[in-house]
Parts: structure tokens; C-alpha cells; sequence
């Protein structure tokens, strides 16, 4: 049966005006609403991070970031200072921020966030500067998520299958847990990247890493043999038609050729985390990633092998264990697994199936 082709938008649609107004009015007080539900199921792992050493992340406001530094400063005692990239109008992440900074300060945790680009010369040397003056040494994890969702020119454009799933208009990630909020199974494009587009993708996602390496290896702040750098990587397959045929794929190399070039030039401890798709506002901007989730967390959750944010933050936190020597963390083994299934069912899927086919993400914590 051919599907429709419906469009991707931003948060779902939600209209940019309406969004100003309801982050004034619900921003705050969602941020401190989940944060506090979130906080009561941290559990500390025991990572060993010495007192004089800080974690420094690039993100920290949402997502996979936002959970690692809960996990880091509420499990686990670590001081951990985040560089995030929001709009103080439109996006949650800057309430995310301040209700994190207020949690830890009443508890005299260190956690100190900075809206500002992570790749701006003066935004790294003013973090660097601040951590030179505290620390003898920092860990380093990039999970900047900022590239073009679309496919080089030699490929062409072309159409994925994905579904239309309405977003918590608040808290900017799609309601995978209502029922309701299922809206379509269709195809939506995907176009050709510019060269800007290209650049810029490279700029945040392929060369950032190198940049605050060798700022913080300038100022003393990279032990050799300790100091951990890692970035948050998605694995995926050779034939995928936007990860593996875009900008996306490229800025992939480039980081994972950037971490080997850091560990002979400054003896650092490289570390490759690869996650399985999760329920992240990013979704919203990728093209079949709604259905690359939805799908594979209903299949991880009828083998009870799903993990949500909160718990794989919570696996990565081996990272941090003397023993760890690996240069890579593989935390998307049980999704490799289905995915074989995953196709299976992405192919034979109809519009009846939705939402039925999803029930298993239904009323979860996601």
C-alpha cells in the first residue's frame, strides 16, 4: 500500500509564538517537576572520579548529556560543568539548567552549565580558564547534536518511512507514552545538504572534540593515561539513507578519526560510546527517526531488554572504572540484536498498525 508523505516539523508543530509564550508560563516549573521525580531513582554506581579532576561536558541541558550529568553530580559526587547551546525563549534547556544548578547548590554539589556555542574561541578559553583555576585535571565527553539531517548531493534525495508523533509541547520530547499522540505512519523527505550545511555539521559534530582538547592540554588540564575523552555516537547501519549517506555520517568519521589522532598527540584515554536510538527531542529533526525508536524500544521492551536515558547514563558510568581500557563503550548491543526484526516489521507496517503497533511504550517512563 503506498503511503502519504507528510511533513517534519519542529517540535511536532507547535507554533513558535504560542511556544514563547507557554516556556515563560510552564518552562520552570515543568524543568523542576521532572528533575525531582528523576532525582529520587539515581543510583550512585561508585565511578572514580578523584576530588581535583572535573568532567566537562559539551551538552548537559537535554537528552543523553543531561542525564550524564545527573547521574555525575547526584550518583556519583563528581563536579561536572556543561557547555549547552539553547534558546532562553524557545527551548527547555534553559530551564533544564537552572533547576540542575539550584538542585546541586542546595545539596553543595558542583554543577555549573554555560549557555553559549561550544565552538567559539572565547566561550572554550573562558571554561578553560575556570577549570585551570580549580582542577588538576578534566574528562571530557562530546555530545553535541547539531548537524544537517539530510544526505549529500551524489546520493539525491529521496523518502523514508517514519510517524507523525505529537510532542510534549513543554518539555520538547515526542509523547511516545500517549497513545493519543500518534498521528500517521507516511513517508518524509529527505533533501540534499548545502555546502554550508556540510561545514557547519563538520564545525559541531565532527572537529568540536579537538578544540577543547587542545585548549585544556594547553592549560594542563589533560593527564596522560587519565583523562578520559569520549563522544556520544550512534552506530549506524552502512545502508541507512540519512546517517549513512549525509553529513551526519561524515562528521562521524571525523570525530572517530579525531579521538586517535588526541591519543597520540596527548595520551588520552579515548572512549567511543555508542547508544541505541533514544526518546530525545533530536527525533523530531531526523528523518525515520521517530519509527527508528518507537519501533525498536517496543521490540527491546518485549524482550525486557529497554533502557531508558536514565539507566544507559547510568551504564556509562563504567567508563570511569581503573579497569576500563577499551575504547569504546557498546551500550546498544541489545538494539543490534533486533534489528533484524526491526526492518522485518518497519517493512510490513500499515497505517492501521498505528499506534497498536507501539503499545508496549504506552504510559512508560521513557
Amino acid at each position: 500500500m503506498e503511503l502519504d508523505v507528510f511533513r517534519k516539523l519542529p517540535l511536532g508543530g507547535v507554533d513558535r509564538r504560542s511556544l514563547v509564550k507557554l516556556m515563560a508560563r510552564e518552562g520552570a516549573a515543568a524543568a523542576e517537576k521532572l528533575l525531582a521525580l528523576q532525582l529520587k531513582d539515581i543510583k550512585p554506581v561508585g565511578a572514580h572520579i578523584a576530588d581535583d579532576v572535573a568532567v566537562l561536558l559539551l551538552g548537559g541541558s537535554n537528552g543523553i548529556t543531561r542525564a550524564l550529568a545527573l547521574q555525575l553530580v547526584f550518583g556519583e559526587g563528581a563536579a561536572v560543568y556543561g557547555v549547552h547551546y539553547d534558546s532562553a525563549k524557545m527551548q527547555i534547556g534553559v530551564h533544564h539548567a537552572t533547576a540542575m544548578m539550584a538542585a546541586a547548590q542546595r545539596r553543595g554539589s558542583t554543577l555549573q552549565l554555560f549557555n553559549r556555542d561550544a565552538t567559539r574561541d572565547k566561550s572554550i578559553a573562558e571554561v578553560v580558564a575556570l577549570l585551570a583555576d580549580k582542577y588538576r585535571a578534566v574528562h571530557l565527553i562530546n555530545g553535541i547534536a547539531a548537524g544537517a539531517t539530510k544526505r549529500y548531493a551524489k546520493y539525491g534525495p529521496t523518502t523514508v518511512r517514519d510517524i507523525d508523533v505529537a510532542f510534549d509541547a513543554v518539555l520538547q520530547v515526542p509523547d511516545f507514552a500517549n497513545r493519543l499522540a500518534y498521528r500517521r505512519l507516511g513517508l518524509v523527505e529527505v533533501e540534499v545538504a548545502s555546502e554550508a550545511e556540510i561545514e557547519r555539521t563538520n564545525k559541531f559534530m565532527g572537529t568540536s572534540t579537538t578544540l577543547w582538547v587542545e585548549a585544556l592540554a594547553a592549560a594542563g588540564l589533560v593527564a596522560a593515561g587519565e583523562s578520559i575523552v569520549g563522544f556520544c555516537d550512534y552506530d549506524y547501519e552502512a545502508d541507512d539513507p540519512v546517517y549513512g549517506m549525509g553529513p551526519l555520517a561524515g562528521a562521524k568519521v571525523l570525530q572517530r578519526e579525531a579521538m586517535q589522532q588526541l591519543k597520540e598527540r596527548y595520551g588520552i584515554r579515548p572512549a567511543r560510546i555508542c547508544y541505541p536510538p533514544m526518546a530525545t527531542t533530536a527525533l523530531g529533526a531526523i528523518p525515520g527517526g521517530m519509527l527508528m525508536y518507537a519501533l525498536s524500544a517496543q521490540l527491546l521492551m518485549e524482550q525486557n531488554s529497554y533502557r531508558s536515558i536514565a539507566q544507559l547514563a547510568h551504564d556509562s558510568m563504567v567508563l570511569f572504572d581503573n579497569g576500563f581500557e577499551a575504547e569504546q563503550l557498546r551500550l546498544d548491543g541489545a538494539y543490534k540484536q533486533v534489528l533484524p526484526e526491526f526492518h522485518k516489521r518497519r517493512q510490513a507496517m500499515v497505517v492501521a498498525d498505528v499506534p497498536a503497533a507501539f503499545a508496549a511504550l504506552f504510559g512508560q517512563r521513557l
